[in-house]
């Protein structure tokens, strides 16, 4: 029997996917953002779902971080660098400010300890660390009142025997410990220690939190936890609380994977995501396999390890719209959230990006959630009253611009993923999710003439489903350092030899704690990636490699800088940087029946008409999502709802089911 639960825990609503013996059962409810898992357990009950698995994603790491409300933590790291938190990189996120100002590190001033200790560039020891100075450094980050440390010395990436020492004191003592070499074992003193100190400040967030919906999930008769990772992948409870840094796009993350998964039932592999829900708009380019980053911004910090290549802007349905002190109108980064939430929710008058579609007829007040939840149109007119007279009095103007701000916002993003990066928008599919994705989908397609829209069968809970899909991973790396002339001999035959021990090494690591976090290797693929740069250079790039012979990765490297650089130079020494293990397990076998074949006329699903703006007044269908059936064919202006997320079909544009539940959308004449 399979059950497997997705949840995805957002800024305005919990999202659940149940698959079990092949069908599946949606739910969403409001997000309870004062204890997150209360939202999870009280869904299940509304539910009566009782899944043998649950594989969760949520935005609890992001939140402490970025909330600065994480665990008092100390910094133990090499004497004279105490200060890297603080000095940084040294860049100026506002050129021309004159009086710029940065928030206090996570450690602050008398919390950041040194250690007499020093290794070479080799990893040879020049200054051993004292067991005496370990215990004392230890005892000094208590009487401080730390409840976490980070450990982070100078070259510990390639002797962590003195990181080792001051981790074991300090565990002996009931620290929860970050230790560098366990968490971004790399060079790159400042990203290193930025990675081990977010880790031990929001690790123990992280675990408290696993440890209580753990609890409770049991009590439900679930067996297995799993929590999305950012690189798209799941990981035990166990390994998430420990390395709590690499579910920082934990959400996002379960989006894109189940974006992939939706477009490829359809043969589409060439796509632009477009999640945007209560809080933000996330959006990927996905040129036929998961982009993938290897640092990502979180606040103001910039958090290294492996990530999907996700772009974030505050243009949710939640986002607030206001008018500055000049009269223009802004909307977000600020958000309603799920409490007070917006106007129409009835708690509050905040004009939001949800209440705009509520005025311009675009939500339908009574179908909401399928009907559960009951929306205020009166108050979202109220609400975006207060902006009405910046657009002559006319309130159905002031929420068509909330709109026309909110697309400027995500066209801007998708710029950024696409064209920014020399990718043509005309070759991909944009697909678009979340609760209102699919209501901004088409105008921002149009903008960036991306020919063609698709809105997944289940847009509002399609990051839980990408949950339920996504691959058990465990991800391991190594710092290597090693430099590959262009000829071939000798040191060819050494660099080969060495990264066959090193990821043979990391291999049998890794399946040693996938099968200590209960995990059976049945069916377990093996991935291997080589950070390489040319002699001289200050960035890598990620080679996937199966072969470590040079004669196979060094053309591929080469090809690939190429393409990114329009240039190479074969002649050049190569540096090997990092080497990057990859042991991934099958994720659920999820597939959904065809939908029944029905004729060009979509008439049988069609519920009702109202009015609605598209520009201008129009008396639009409405048709019910669930009465489609393949080969349907919808001429816009229209409206398409279901439970979870709200389609428009604006004017000159036309939709058709195709046999997979997917909505495929294009201009007419396309």
């Amino acid at each position: 029997m399979t059950s497997l639960l997705g949840v995805d825990v957002g800024g305005t609503f919990t999202d659940f996917l149940l698959w079990q013996d092949g069908r599946l059962l949606l739910f969403k409810r409001p997000s309870t953002p004062a204890d997150p898992s209360q939202g999870v357990v009280t869904g299940l009950d509304e539910m009566g779902a009782r899944p043998r698995a649950v594989v969760h994603g949520s935005t609890i790491a992001t939140n402490a971080l970025i909330e600065r409300k994480g665990a008092p933590t100390a910094l133990v790291t090499t004497r004279g660098f105490a200060d890297v938190l603080v000095i940084g990189r040294q860049t100026r996120p506002r050129l021309y400010d004159l009086e710029p100002s940065r928030p206090p590190p996570l450690v602050p001033d008398g919390w950041r300890l040194e250690a007499q200790e020093r290794l070479d560039a080799r990893g040879n020891v020049l200054q051993p660390l004292d067991p005496e100075e370990a215990e004392a450094l230890v005892e000094q980050a208590l009487s401080l009142g730390a409840r976490s440390l980070a450990v982070c010395f100078l070259f510990s990436f390639l002797d962590p025997g003195h990181e080792r020492l001051v981790a074991e004191a300090a565990r002996r003592r009931g620290l929860f410990v970050s230790a560098s070499h366990e968490v971004l074992p790399e060079h790159r003193e400042y990203e290193r220690t930025v990675a081990t100190v977010v880790n031990a400040y929001v690790s123990p967030v992280m675990t408290t939190y696993l440890e209580r919906l753990e609890a409770a999930l049991r009590r439900r008769g679930v067996g297995r936890l799993s929590i999305m990772a950012s690189s798209g992948g799941a990981m035990s409870p166990r390994a998430a609380g420990r390395l709590a840094v690499r579910t920082v796009l934990s959400g996002p993350a379960g989006g894109v994977v189940g974006a992939l998964w939706a477009a490829a039932q359809s043969g589409i592999d060439q796509i632009v995501t477009l999640d945007m829900g209560g809080t933000s708009a996330d959006v990927a380019l996905c040129p036929g396999r998961l982009p993938e980053r290897d640092e990502t911004l979180v606040g103001d910090l910039p958090v290294r390890g492996s990530t999907v290549d996700v772009v974030s802007v505050g243009a949710g349905g939640g986002s607030i719209a206001r008018l500055d002190e000049g009269g223009a109108l802004r909307v977000g980064p600020e958000s309603a959230g799920a409490d007070p939430g917006p106007a129409c929710y009835g708690r509050s008058l905040l004009p939001t990006v949800t209440d705009a579609h509520v005025v311009l007829g675009r939500i339908l007040p009574d179908r909401f959630l399928g009907g559960r939840m009951a929306l205020d149109a009166d108050r979202s007119r109220q609400a975006l009253a207060s902006l009405a007279p910046a657009f002559g009095g006319d309130v159905v103007r002031a929420a068509e611009a909330v709109v026309r701000v909110a697309n400027a916002s995500m066209e801007r993003a998708l710029r950024v993923v696409s064209v920014e990066r020399g990718h043509d928008p005309r070759r991909f599919t944009l697909v678009a999710f979340g609760g209102a994705g699919p209501l901004h989908a088409c105008e921002l397609a149009q903008a960036l003439r991306i020919p063609r829209v698709l809105v997944p069968r289940y847009p509002g809970v399609l990051s839980a489903l990408g949950m339920v899909v996504a691959r058990p991973v465990k991800e391991l790396r190594a710092a290597v350092m090693a430099a590959v002339p262009p000829q071939d001999g000798r040191e060819w035959e050494e660099a080969s030899r060495v990264l066959a021990l090193r990821f043979r090494e990391l291999e049998e690591q890794g399946r040693r704690e996938l099968l200590e976090e209960g995990f059976v290797l049945d069916g377990l693929v093996v991935e291997r990636v080589l950070d390489l740069r040319y002699a001289g250079q200050s960035y890598e790039l990620a080679v996937a490699v199966q072969d470590v012979d040079p004669r196979h990765f060094l053309p591929r490297f080469h090809a690939l800088h190429h393409e990114r650089y329009a240039h190479a130079d074969p002649s050049r020494t190569v540096e090997v940087v990092n080497l990057r293990l990859r042991l991934a397990l099958p994720g659920a076998d999820l597939s959904l029946p065809p939908l029944p074949e029905g004729s060009h006329d979509a008439t049988p699903a069609l519920v009702g008409r109202r009015p609605a703006w598209f520009g201008r007044r129009w008396d639009v269908p409405v048709y019910q999502r669930e009465g489609l059936r393949a080969g349907n064919h919808i001429a816009g202006p229209a409206l398409v709802v279901q439970m979870d997320a709200t389609t428009a079909v604006p004017p000159g544009w036309g939709a058709t089911v195709d046999r997979c539940g997917n909505l495929l959308l294009a201009p007419a004449g396309n």
